[in-house]
């Protein structure tokens, strides 16, 4: 979403420049007035951008919930590239937040009736009617990986630009599809389903009993103790470690009590002590050394692990 400058605001910059010529110029309007004309054009620029917004939203919004792949595959890139506009102001960010108060402009349903739906099992054909009746069958084709991926990204922009997103997936079990997405996927859809488990479960106790619920901890460890796995997602998988525990501790009804103890018991003491301690002291870094540390600290898990 890339907005075009107003033209009455180029307009109204040009009318209050003084002019260069030598002619008299003529009377300057009063404060009340010029107050008027600001307010009329924040009101006509606010209303402009509401457009855009919801232009956006809606055309995007289609191709995600189209029969085919690649028009998802198309709508969801549109949808990311949208919230990372989105991201730049506040104003827009409010407006978004608005916009997601109205079904039809709602973000994540769309998600998980289209890209993230489960794979439904082939049924046996009973009868020859939507053969030789006046609708024709409707075929939908899986998602693919990438689009798998690209929704889980659109999925966590969503979560952290607007809270109540978090709840909307709550509603269509979202930690349940994202654990299997963790379970049977490759490491592309993986690394991108535990940036969004992150983003779901920040603030959101509900969320994060499901994970507990689901033995999310478990899922994880075993593919950080994994050789065969990739490393990088193996250090993904440290990060989201580190960022979990970070964001429980310190809070005096944690909604999953048991994790230190979880923790301790599949990933050993040692490294269940440097999981602890690095993410006490992790709101302490400089924000822009946050990642680096961040990542200096997983890989420190991944050698802290006794192998076998």
């Amino acid at each position: 979403m890339h907005l075009k400058k107003p033209l009455w605001s180029t307009a109204l910059k040009e009318t209050r420049e003084p002019s260069s010529e030598a002619e008299p110029q003529p009377q300057q309007p009063s404060s009340a007035t010029a107050t008027a004309v600001d307010e009329l054009v924040n009101s006509l620029n606010k209303q402009r951008l509401y457009r855009e917004v919801t232009l956006a939203l809606r055309t995007s919004l289609r191709d995600a919930r189209a029969e085919f792949s690649f028009l998802r595959l198309r709508g969801l890139r549109s949808l990311l590239n949208f919230l990372r506009s989105v991201a730049q102001s506040d104003s827009t960010i409010n407006l978004f937040c608005q916009t997601q108060s109205l079904p039809d402009l709602q973000v994540v349903p769309v998600l998980f009736q289209n890209s993230l739906k489960e794979g439904e099992e082939e049924q046996n054909v009973e009868s020859l009617s939507h053969v030789f009746g006046v609708e024709p069958m409707r075929i939908t084709s899986p998602s693919t990986d990438a689009e798998i991926a690209l929704a889980l990204r659109v999925l966590e922009g969503c979560c952290l630009l607007h809270r109540e997103s978090s709840v909307f997936a709550h509603q269509y079990k979202a930690i349940q599809v994202l654990m299997r997405v963790l379970s049977t996927r490759g490491v592309l859809e993986k690394s991108a389903c535990l940036d969004a488990l992150i983003s779901i479960m920040l603030d959101s106790s509900p969320n994060q009993m499901d994970f507990e619920a689901c033995n999310g901890i478990e899922e994880v460890t075993v593919v950080i103790r994994d050789k065969q796995v990739d490393e990088n997602l193996r250090l993904k998988c440290g990060e989201f470690m580190l960022l979990l525990i970070g964001h429980l501790n310190g809070r005096e009804r944690a909604p999953m009590p048991s994790i230190h103890e979880d923790v301790r018991r599949l990933l050993g003491e040692k490294s269940a002590s440097l999981i602890w301690a690095a993410s006490q002291f992790g709101s302490t870094v400089d924000p822009e050394q946050r990642l680096m540390a961040l990542q200096i600290q997983a890989r420190r898990v991944l050698e802290s692990l006794d192998l076998y």
